[in-house]
């Protein structure tokens, strides 16, 4: 599948949170190819390392990397500093990292919900609140924050998980009215149920696999890529006037 080609993308900086591998991945792979300066920032060096490798071969920007635990708030946002002086001020803030561990409500204490709301919901809000200074003073900006379909079909098994979810649904909803006047438009991706490897290596059962597609309108799966160019949309000047919005990618499950 061929993505479309977003002139207005071409040499802007955007900066993409667990970019290293599943839909990060290839939300960095398809900035790149659009010319854009991306930025990334993981915990996992070796598949950041690769990836870059990757693109610089193939001819592509080379991202820039950074090694950055997500609930370390000032590592974060000295991170999105760092990109504003290397690539010039973000203007597209990509929300993506999160980490849907599975757990029981039985054994959740104070301290795990405290590091779940850490890892899926904390870090969205002071990534926002780092670069939007630097999308003001450029005249505006793009931020997508990532949701999930989870708590929308009511699963259970990841109590903190699915609530740190609906919660960046309200964070999208207020920061857009906030921020609108200086132009930043703020968006919210569900996506549905995504073939990354760790998804398939971790849930994807044939059994799993026929109630999805009895679940979704259209039977086939959903991949990486599907959500990539949902959030190239997004990013780009195509989208100027959709903000405030929730964009769901699922194959027609909800």
């Amino acid at each position: 599948m061929t993505a479309a080609i977003y002139p207005s993308l071409r040499d802007r900086a955007v900066f993409v949170t667990g970019g290293a591998s599943g839909i990060g991945a290839a939300e960095v792979t398809a900035f790149a190819r659009q010319g854009a300066r991306v930025a990334f920032v993981d915990i996992a060096d070796e598949p950041a390392a690769a990836l870059c490798a990757n693109l610089r071969d193939a001819g592509h920007p080379e991202p820039f990397f950074q090694h950055c635990d997500l609930t370390d708030i000032s590592a974060l946002q000295a991170a999105i500093a760092a990109v504003g002086v290397k690539l010039g001020p973000v203007t597209v803030l990509v929300n993506n990292a999160a980490n849907d561990q599975r757990h029981a409500w039985q054994d959740v204490t104070p301290e795990f919900w405290d590091e779940r709301m850490a890892t899926n919901l904390r870090h969205q809000f002071f990534a926002i609140q780092a670069v939007a200074p630097m999308m003001k003073a450029a005249g505006g900006g793009s931020i997508v924050n990532f949701g999930s379909i989870s708590w929308h079909t009511n699963n259970g098994g990841m109590p903190a998980y699915t609530s740190a979810k609906a919660a960046v649904e309200g964070l999208t909803k207020g920061m857009a009215r906030d921020l609108g006047p200086d132009g930043i438009r703020v968006n919210t991706v569900i996506p549905g149920w995504i073939m990354t490897q760790r998804q398939i290596d971790l849930w994807l059962t044939p059994e799993a696999e026929k109630d999805l597609m009895r679940a979704q309108c259209l039977k086939e799966k959903v991949y990486p890529d599907d959500v990539a160019n949902l959030v190239l949309w997004l990013a780009s000047d195509d989208s100027r006037m959709c903000t405030s919005q929730l964009w769901v990618v699922d194959g027609g499950r909800l």
